[in-house]
């Protein structure tokens, strides 16, 4: 009796290996057979799963969404006000800042060997983006897209200063910070609504 394959569980097998591979060697610089060496199957079964090396990154990059999402979510399990959410989402990306380091600099490679047009049509990196703004706003409660970024470029430029070793830069410390700035921004903001009622 044949194997019965489940495909989309195989392929999600596949991705979650990929990481680790695009972060040794550079989205430019791995081929597909390396790729295919590295997870231990034919470049044939690669290529039936992923028909280019674009392709199968732009996959990673909504699998590794999805992963955030609910690794991000677990951790601000029980987490109710403001301030204790911001705890819990400095630490964990305290805690995850390697990965995060690794995944940025990924980011960073990818982007640079596409074109902008090209990038601006990916599907994939457009339902990580609005993935990642509506978790924000649903984590923290808001509905403001701008604050939403406004978090997302903190967190982008911590990693970045991570990255370029930055001792001097705590990710609590920046979260506490910014838990301050957020709540007194949206106190400001819920009285001038209430006045203005």
């Amino acid at each position: 009796m044949p194997k019965i394959v489940d495909h989309d569980q195989y392929r999600k097998e596949l991705l979650s290996k990929c990481f680790d591979l695009f972060a040794e060697k550079g989205y430019a610089a791995i081929t597909m057979r390396q790729i295919a060496e590295g997870l231990g199957v034919s470049t044939g079964t690669l290529y039936h799963y992923f028909p280019s090396k674009q392709a199968l990154f732009e996959q990673l990059v909504e699998d590794i969404c999805e992963r955030d999402v609910l690794l991000a979510k677990a951790e601000l399990e029980g987490k109710q006000t403001l301030p204790e959410r911001m705890e819990a989402l400095g630490k964990f990306l305290a805690k995850n800042e390697g990965y995060y380091i690794k995944w940025t600099y990924l980011q960073v490679d990818f982007c640079q060997h596409q074109d902008s047009k090209e990038m601006q049509g990916s599907n994939a990196f457009q339902r990580a983006t609005e993935r990642y703004e509506q978790v924000v706003c649903d984590i923290l409660g808001i509905q403001d897209r701008v604050l939403a970024w406004f978090i997302f470029s903190l967190m982008d430029g911590l990693i970045l200063e991570r990255l370029m070793d930055n001792e001097m830069v705590s990710i609590p410390e920046q979260f506490a910070l910014l838990s301050k700035m957020l709540t007194a921004y949206l106190e400001k903001q819920l009285s001038n609504h209430t006045a203005n009622s």
